[in-house]
C-alpha cells in the first residue's frame, strides 16, 4: 500500500472519529441544557442535576466546568461534604480562586482533626499568596480604594488566622500563637484578637489570653456578631474567675481598658483610610478632595460661597462628546463670574486613558477624577450635571441631556442657583 494512501486513510479515520466526538459533544450540551432549565435556579436541584450528569457523562469535555459549578452551588446551601469534596477537585485544576481558597480551607479546619489541617494550610497560604499579589498590583481604580484596601486588609488578616487554625490543630500551638500576632497586625479584628487568645489559651498563657479575649469582646467591628461577643464575654469571665478564685473584682476595669484600646485602634485605622483615600469618612460633597489631570488635589471646601457646575463624563461615553462643545457655550456666558466654577469631572476606571483622549481631541486639561464623588451622588449615568448652591447644598440636577434645549436649560438653572443666594 502506497504512504499516500496511508496517509489518506489516516486522515479519514481521524476525521471521522473527530466528527463522532463533536456530535457527542453536542448530545451531552443538549441533554445538560435540557436538566439545568429544569431546576429553577435552585442550588440544590443544581447539584442533584449535575451530579447525575456526571454519572453519565464521567468524560465530560465540560467537567472542570461543571465541578466549578458544582463547588460554588455547594457554598451556596453551606453543603460541608460538597463543599470539601468538589472544591478541591475545582482547585486541583485552578487553584486562583481565593474566595474558594477560603472557603475550603475553613470547612476543613471545621472537623479539627490533623488530616484535614495539614491540607487546610496549602490552601490558606495560597490564599495569602493570591491576596499579597493583588496588594502589590493596588485597586485598579481609585473609586472606592480606601474601602477596597480595607477589605484587602481584613482578607489577609483572614489568612492567617486561617495558617493559625490549621497549626494550632496539628498542635503547632507556638507557631499558632505566632501567626495569630501576625494576623492581628494586618487587621485588628474581633477574629484576629479572638484567634490569638484561644492559641494562648491553648498553650497556657492563660493571663495573655485573658486580655485579648478582652480585646475580641471590645473590639470596634462591624463584622463582629453579638453571638460572638457573647461567647467572648463567657470565656472571659470563665478564664478570669479561675485565675482569680471565683471573683470578678478588677474585670470590669480590664474590659474598660480594652474599649479605650479598641477606640485608639479604631482612630489609628482612620487615619491610614485617610491616608490611602482623603475621601475616606466624607459625609457631604464638599468634604471631597478631586484629583486632577494636571496640577494639585481640589479641596471643594475651598469653593464655597461658590455656585459649583459638576459635569460628569468619561472617554467612552459618546452622548458626552456631542454635550461638551454645548457646555462650554454656557461657560462662555459666565466667563466673568467668579463666583460661578465649572468643573469637567471624569468617570472612567482606568483614568490612565484620560490624557491622551484630551489630547486628541483638544479639550481643556483641566479635568479632575471623580474620586469617589459620583458613587457618593449617585450619579448611575452620564453625562450627568450637578449644580451645587453657594451654600454648598445640591440646588438641581440634570441626568442625560437634550441638545436643542441644554444650552438654554443649563443657563436658566445656574441663574437661578446664584438667585437664590440673593446675587
Amino acid at each position: 500500500m502506497s504512504r499516500l494512501l496511508v496517509l489518506l486513510l489516516t486522515l479519514t479515520v481521524l476525521t471521522a472519529a473527530a466528527q463522532e466526538k463533536q456530535a457527542a459533544n453536542e448530545k451531552e450540551s443538549r441533554a445538560l441544557q435540557s436538566a439545568l432549565a429544569e431546576t429553577s435556579n435552585s442550588p440544590a436541584e443544581i447539584i442533584r442535576t449535575l451530579e447525575k450528569h456526571l454519572a453519565t457523562y464521567a468524560d465530560s469535555a465540560q467537567k472542570d466546568e461543571i465541578i466549578r459549578v458544582l463547588a460554588k452551588s455547594a457554598v451556596e446551601i453551606g453543603d460541608k461534604k460538597r463543599i470539601i469534596k468538589y472544591g478541591e477537585m475545582a482547585l486541583a485544576s485552578n487553584m486562583d480562586q481565593p474566595q474558594l481558597l477560603e472557603r475550603v480551607a475553613t470547612t476543613l479546619l471545621e472537623s479539627g482533626d490533623k488530616e484535614s489541617a495539614e491540607r487546610a494550610v496549602k490552601y490558606s497560604k495560597k490564599f495569602e499568596e493570591i491576596l499579597r499579589s493583588l496588594e502589590r498590583e493596588g485597586p485598579s481604580s481609585k473609586r472606592g480604594r480606601a474601602q477596597i484596601l480595607e477589605e484587602m486588609d481584613r482578607a489577609l488578616g483572614r489568612s492567617l488566622v486561617l495558617q493559625a487554625w490549621a497549626n494550632g490543630n496539628m498542635g503547632n500551638a507556638d507557631e499558632a500563637v505566632a501567626l495569630s500576632r501576625k494576623a492581628w497586625d494586618q487587621y485588628q479584628s474581633a477574629e484576629t484578637a479572638r484567634e490569638l487568645a484561644r492559641w494562648l489559651e491553648k498553650s497556657g498563657q492563660t493571663q495573655e489570653a485573658i486580655k485579648w479575649y478582652a480585646a475580641a469582646f471590645a473590639a470596634r467591628d462591624s463584622k463582629n456578631t453579638e453571638a460572638l461577643r457573647s461567647a467572648d464575654r463567657d470565656r472571659l469571665g470563665a478564664l478570669y474567675r479561675k485565675e482569680h478564685n471565683g471573683s470578678e473584682a478588677g474585670l470590669g476595669d480590664l474590659v474598660l481598658q480594652a474599649w479605650d484600646q479598641s477606640a485608639a485602634n479604631a482612630s489609628t485605622r482612620a487615619v491610614l483610610q485617610k491616608r490611602r483615600d482623603p475621601n475616606s469618612g466624607a459625609s457631604h460633597p464638599m468634604e471631597f478632595t478631586l484629583s486632577g489631570v494636571e496640577g494639585p488635589p481640589l479641596a471643594l471646601a475651598s469653593l464655597r460661597g461658590k455656585v459649583l457646575v459638576l459635569d460628569f463624563w468619561a472617554t467612552w461615553c459618546g452622548p458626552c462628546r456631542v454635550q461638551h462643545p454645548l457646555y462650554e457655550k454656557v461657560r462662555e456666558k459666565f466667563k466673568d463670574r467668579d463666583d460661578v466654577v465649572f468643573l469637567n469631572i471624569d468617570t472612567d476606571e482606568d483614568t490612565s486613558l484620560v490624557p491622551g483622549f484630551l489630547e486628541q481631541n483638544n479639550w481643556n486639561k483641566k479635568v479632575y477624577f471623580e474620586d469617589g464623588l459620583g458613587g457618593f451622588l449617585r450619579v448611575s449615568s452620564i453625562p450627568t450635571t450637578v449644580i451645587i448652591g453657594k451654600d454648598g447644598q445640591i440646588f438641581t440636577r440634570m441626568n442625560g441631556f437634550v441638545p436643542d434645549r441644554f444650552v438654554d436649560l443649563l443657563t436658566e438653572r445656574i441663574r437661578e442657583a446664584l438667585s437664590s443666594s440673593g446675587t
